[in-house]
């Protein structure tokens, strides 16, 4: 395994996705006789196994440390929204798309961006 990326948060959901499809279509192929229902849940588990493998296998580690970073950031601030629910508002700056956290407070405020510099206005 020198030199490729190995296995992180995004394949141990892949694999509990992958998990779950194969314990799903187990279960539904004793109700439902079907070739293309069959067919269906072998594409779409080998197509799991095939992505789990590749990013496993990848020697292009900064790719899919990014992929994952990207992916782990999606719930970080899912997380961070749903915990700062009653103190905080997230908006997005216009020009750059960054994300910021602001303090909730009635009316119209300027904001400046931190990453830009861009000035935006927030509220009603």
């Amino acid at each position: 395994m020198y030199g490729r990326y190995g296995s992180d948060t995004l394949n141990k959901v892949l694999i509990i996705i992958y998990t779950v499809v194969v314990v799903v279509s187990t279960v539904l192929s004793l109700f439902i006789d079907s070739v293309w229902f069959s067919f269906a849940y072998f594409a779409i588990s080998i197509t799991l196994i095939y992505v789990i493998f590749f990013r496993m296998f990848s020697r292009n580690i900064q790719k899919r440390r990014r992929e994952n970073d990207k992916f782990c950031g999606f719930f970080k601030l899912r997380r961070n929204k749903f915990r700062d629910r009653k103190t905080h508002v997230y908006k997005k700056c216009p020009h750059c798309k960054a994300v910021l956290r602001l303090p909730k407070a009635k009316g119209k405020h300027t904001v400046i961006c931190p990453r830009c510099k861009n000035r935006f206005n927030v509220g009603r």
